[in-house]
């Protein structure tokens, strides 16, 4: 049986979903490991050195940020 795709990636088991909620630590980082990429696309910011330099980079404290509200929005869907 083929698993389910969107735009050519592989969904996330529900079951994953329901351990994560459930409080599962492993199933928790699965789903903050599935969503990582599009979080780094949010924070993506273009820093200027100062020379006026641009440097395209990932805003880690905001990048935490997204992955603490996603962990509480699973924690707390119970």
């Amino acid at each position: 049986m083929k698993k389910p795709t969107y735009k050519g990636k592989e969904l996330l088991p529900l079951s994953v979903i329901d351990a994560a909620r459930d409080g599962d630590a492993q199933a928790v980082d699965q789903v903050l490991r599935y969503y990582e990429g599009y979080i780094n696309k949010l924070c993506t910011r273009t820093l200027y050195d100062p020379d006026g330099q641009p440097h395209v980079r990932v805003d880690e404290y905001m990048k935490r940020r997204l992955e603490i509200k996603l962990i509480h929005s699973i924690v707390s869907m119970s």
